[in-house]
């Protein structure tokens, strides 16, 4: 088999830190077209990784020739683009939140499903050597059994990253849909389902915008979150931590409490109920901070799986289930009342 022919949808900070480099990076990858509805950008983009530029994106499908695509686009364009692109037979990476609706996110899984291609979501936060770790100590029973948890993903908000600054339509709530929620908190709902091997059922919150005056969107949420089995816990996703960012997960078990991503050396750190503390060293978490100097693995993985013709490691469900928990939170936060998860 030859290179894999990829394409970029949607040329913001996402692509230009993350997938661009990454598959720039991979052996297996022939980056072939850009896509950017900013023409400058894209042709900016196109001649710096060697590559055809387009401002349509239904024109870059229509050319033939790409076998994959990313989707990095506002949130409002995930199904749409992803949707027509599997129609063209092209395997599919979409960032997240996958989209922005229970039904959106249906009918990309069934796009995939009928034209026999992969879809993907870029839930990078399972492939953090500390998470991975730390599930491995969760399902071998070294913590016993969970009581609770508590995770945050906060930082000073997209202003500082986009390539917009503060006209990014990361603030837009029509073509956003949901802000800190949608940014961060998706990754850390799907981080607890992957760590806690279970789903979240019931969720609680309060989501608000008080840090931004421009945006029309959340930039603050607290959320209380109950999983299948009974353990509760929160999440805080914030675009108001202004002077450093917190991507921390603590998990609270029996035996042990688990430190993730808590201390600025020891990326996991086991605290033994007798009072033993086991520290890991496990490499530095991806973050806006770093410029993209870590590969985040998603673009690796995702291309793994196309070469290889296996089930990519986060499939549309996974994605869906990660969703279906920021759209709960977002009902509760309306009703005022505790909102069921919705499940298929």
């Amino acid at each position: 088999m030859g290179k894999l022919r990829v394409a970029v949808i949607g040329c913001g900070s996402i692509a230009q830190h993350r997938h661009l480099p990454e598959y720039k990076a991979n052996k297996h990858v022939e980056l072939v077209a850009v896509c950017d509805i900013n023409e400058e950008r894209a042709k900016e983009v196109a001649e710096k990784f060697g590559a055809k530029a387009y401002t349509s994106y239904e024109e870059l499908l229509n050319a033939g020739g790409v076998d994959a695509v990313s989707v990095c686009t506002p949130n409002y364009l995930h199904a749409p683009i992803s949707i027509a692109a599997l129609q063209a037979g092209v395997h599919v990476l979409c960032e997240k939140p996958m989209a922005t609706s229970k039904q959106e996110a249906e009918a990309m899984i069934a796009a995939a499903k009928e034209c026999g291609k992969k879809l993907m979501i870029a839930h990078n936060q399972r492939f953090v050597p500390s998470h991975q770790k730390a599930r491995k100590l969760i399902e071998s029973g070294e913590i016993g059994k969970i009581y609770s948890f508590r995770t945050a993903f906060g930082h000073g908000g997209p202003e500082g990253w986009s390539v917009d600054g503060k006209e990014s339509w990361f603030f837009q709530k029509e073509k956003a849909f949901v802000g800190a929620m949608g940014d961060l908190g998706v990754h850390k709902t799907d981080l607890l389902r992957y760590l806690l091997g279970e789903e979240i059922v019931e969720v609680g919150s309060f989501v608000e915008t008080s840090a931004k005056e421009f945006a029309d969107v959340d930039d603050n949420a607290v959320c209380i979150l109950k999983t299948e089995s009974g353990i509760i816990g929160t999440l805080a996703a914030s675009w108001a931590y202004v002077s450093k960012e917190d991507n921390s997960t603590i998990i609270y078990g029996e035996k042990a409490i688990l430190r993730l991503e808590d201390d600025p050396v020891n990326s996991l750190v086991f605290q033994y109920k007798n009072g033993e503390v086991v520290n890991y060293q496990l490499g530095r978490i991806q973050s806006n901070e770093d410029g993209g100097q870590n590969n985040s693995r998603v673009i690796d993985l995702f291309v793994n799986a196309v070469v290889t013709n296996q089930e990519p490691p986060v499939p549309g469900e996974e994605g869906m289930k990660s969703l279906n928990v920021i759209l709960a939170a977002l009902e509760s936060n309306e009703t005022k009342q505790i909102v069921r998860v919705r499940e298929r």
